[in-house]
Order: C-alpha cells, then structure tokens, then sequence
C-alpha cells in the first residue's frame, strides 16, 4: 500500500474525518439581510484584518447587491491558519466534502450549495492573492466544484500600489476551470490604499466595487428568469480527459 492511500484509509477508517491540532480562531461570518429576498451572494474575505481594505471593497459591492433585494455574507478567514489540498483523493469518498473537517472549507462548501454568486477577495502580496485564501479555494473546489459551478462569480482585490490584476486572474482561473460566469464592472475589480479609509478615497476604485453590485445582481436576476423560462445549462461534454506526453 502507497503512502496516499495510507492516507485515505486510515482518514476513512476513524469516520472520514482527520483532525490536526493548531489555531481554535473562528472566521468572522457577517451578513446582510435582504429584506425577503431569495437570492444570496456568498463573499469571502481572504485578508487577516477583519475590517480593513479587501473587506470594505466586499462591503461596498454587498451595498448594491443588498439594494437589489440580494442577501449577502462576508466570511473572514482572519488569522488562523489552513492546510493546503494534499491531493488524496478523499473527497470523492466524502460527498464532496474535504476530508480535513476541523475548519471553515466544508463549511464553506455548505454555503455554497445554497448560494447563488460568490465574491471572493483578497489583499494582494507579492502580486498573487493570500495564501490562506488560496489554500481555501484549492480545498472547497477541488472537494465541492459543484457547489459552485454554473453560478456567476467575481474577484476583487485591494493592493498599495501594483499586483493587482495578476491577483484577480489568479482567483478567476477558479471560476473558469468549474463552468462559472464571470462577473465583471466598469474597470478591473481593485481598489488601492493602506487602510480602509484609504480605500473610501479611492473614488475610481469604490466605483467599480458598486458597478460590480450592480452587474452581478443584473446577472443574477437575468439567469433566474431564465430558469423560470424553462431555460437551463447545456449538457456539456465529458470523458475526454489527456496529458501532454500522451
């Protein structure tokens, strides 16, 4: 027996769950009712500061969807600390969840299931998103892509000066690898500035959050109108499945 399958048996063998010890902080979870409404938009905030530029760029955009009759929650990753996907293949096992359960990733995927879009932002360091972001996302899509597919998405990041639009691509290939509309405004989907005061100054950028509202909730409503039309997905192909020395 290999080393991974080690792995997953033994995970498997004590109920599918594998707990390590480390940081007992729980993420910060924020939502913003909307008023009898039907529709929700999941945010993630992939910084370690609760209330500083990347969330107030999300709490900006939330202000439109919310004015759109939308509901909207902002989970904060905060400070505590996420593994990165192993690649044990235990999720297939799992009904989609992720076999490390002792934090917010199959929480998340939950929340996905019952979601309709999905914001996910992050400070931007050395021109790529947080590590804590992405080892989330590498975690709840690989486990639960199909919480997520076929519902419009966006990125959005906040940055001093530069990486920027290296960071929203980076978050992007998530949603066009797993089938999901993107969500674009009226610029790049960035907002610049130190703390968050500075982001509320960045007059461009807290335009481009509100544009991004607006969009996404035109897309949202458009979609759903479209169900209600009887008009669904296309059956997509599958099976073909290559590499490149083969």
């Amino acid at each position: 027996m290999n080393r991974r399958d080690f792995l997953i048996n033994s995970i498997l063998a004590i109920g599918g769950s594998y707990v390590l010890s480390g940081c007992d902080e729980k993420p910060v979870r924020q939502v913003t009712s909307n008023q009898g409404g039907n529709m929700k938009v999941l945010m993630i905030n992939g910084s370690s500061h609760e209330k500083g530029c990347t969330f107030t760029a999300l709490s900006e955009v939330a202000k439109e969807l919310n004015k759109e009759g939308i509901e909207t929650e902002i989970i904060q990753l905060g400070t505590a600390a996420y593994r990165d996907c192993i690649g044990c293949g235990a999720c297939r096992k799992l009904n989609g969840r992720c076999v490390f359960d002792d934090d917010i990733v199959n929480k998340i995927i939950e929340k996905a299931e019952s979601s309709d879009g999905f914001v996910f932002g992050s400070p931007v360091y050395y021109a790529h998103p947080s590590g804590r972001l992405l080892s989330v996302l590498d975690r709840a899509f690989y486990a639960g892509g199909k919480a997520f597919a076929f519902k419009p998405a966006a990125a959005v990041v906040s940055a001093r000066r530069a990486g920027t639009v290296a960071s929203i691509d980076v978050i992007n290939k998530y949603f066009t690898i797993n089938k999901m509309p993107v969500v674009s405004s009226s610029y790049w989907n960035e907002v610049h500035g130190s703390t968050a005061e500075d982001v509320l100054q960045d007059k461009e950028g807290v335009q481009t959050m509100h544009n991004l509202g607006k969009n996404m909730a035109y897309m949202l409503k458009a979609l759903a109108q479209a169900k209600q039309q009887g008009l669904t997905w296309q059956e997509l192909e599958t099976g073909n499945r290559t590499n490149f020395i083969r």
